[in-house]
């Protein structure tokens, strides 16, 4: 399924974690009835797409193997794939997960390691997933620990070029690419805002996808203000600065601020 991204009326995209240990909801969808459902209630409150992952991204977490990543996925992907009439994503680094997924009918492949895995663009391109080609500083294992210099911006435009060129030799369709500067993977708080409030640096050929909600530098900056109000605000200034889509948690509150 190709997503269309059109700029008069930006594409939400749902967060569901399966994850026991996710920075923010950890455990609270592990269970595969609640998280059907969550996933169901999102796409009932705007959600264009649901995102559905099995292994944290959060600081400290440790890589799960694809076997553990995949029992946690098998069963909601099963009853989603059959139930939403929206595109279905998951996320996910590792090839193996990646082809089980697309073969259950999944659509796209989000990638925080940007399609650099062994054999995840072949797997893509061989089931004509779209991808969600992520930008993260070092591999994925030092992501958090590692910062970008000043010359962060040319450093993602590069690799997101880099890549989308290797994902189109490799078989991908250029309009089924899409991009994300990954932001709070090897980012300071400041680089995210600056990243926040102009995608444009990462130019027109592809679709750009930001991530901001309930991240780390989230709080650092809107101590007191709620989350997901901060998170839904900043969604607004991706899209107005060129985002095509944004990726979050409540998306009711996303929703209505994009749609009001």
């Amino acid at each position: 399924m190709k997503i269309s991204c059109g700029r008069d009326r930006p594409l939400v995209m749902g967060i569901l974690n399966l994850t026991p240990d996710s920075f923010s909801d950890g455990g609270r969808w592990t269970d595969s009835e609640a998280a059907v459902r969550h996933a169901i209630e999102m796409v009932e409150q705007g959600a264009d797409i649901i995102d559905v992952g099995a292994e944290s991204t959060r600081p400290g977490s440790e890589p799960v193997p694809a076997t553990v990543e995949w029992e946690r996925l098998q069963a909601v992907l099963k009853e989603l794939t059959a139930t939403l009439e929206v595109p279905l994503s998951v996320d996910t680094v590792k090839a193996e997960v990646a082809g089980r997924a697309l073969d259950l009918g999944v659509d796209i492949v989000n990638d925080v390691n940007g399609l650099r895995g062994d054999g995840m663009m072949r797997v893509c391109a061989d089931h004509g997933a779209t991808v969600v080609i992520g930008h993260m500083t070092g591999e994925y294992g030092n992501m958090h620990t590692i910062h970008m210099g000043q010359n962060y911006r040319e450093e993602i435009r590069s690799f997101l070029d880099a890549q989308c060129t290797l994902a189109s030799d490799a078989g991908i369709s250029d309009d089924r690419i899409i991009v994300d500067p990954g932001l709070g993977f090897g980012k300071t708080a400041e680089q995210n805002m600056k990243i926040i409030q102009d995608c444009s640096f990462l130019g027109r050929s592809h679709p750009i996808l930001v991530g901001a909600s309930r991240k780390r530098f989230v709080r650092q900056i809107f101590p007191d203000m709620d989350v997901d109000d901060a998170t839904a605000m900043l969604s607004k200034k991706a899209v107005d600065s060129g985002a095509s889509i944004v990726r979050v948690h409540d998306v009711a509150r996303t929703v209505s601020v994009l749609r009001p």
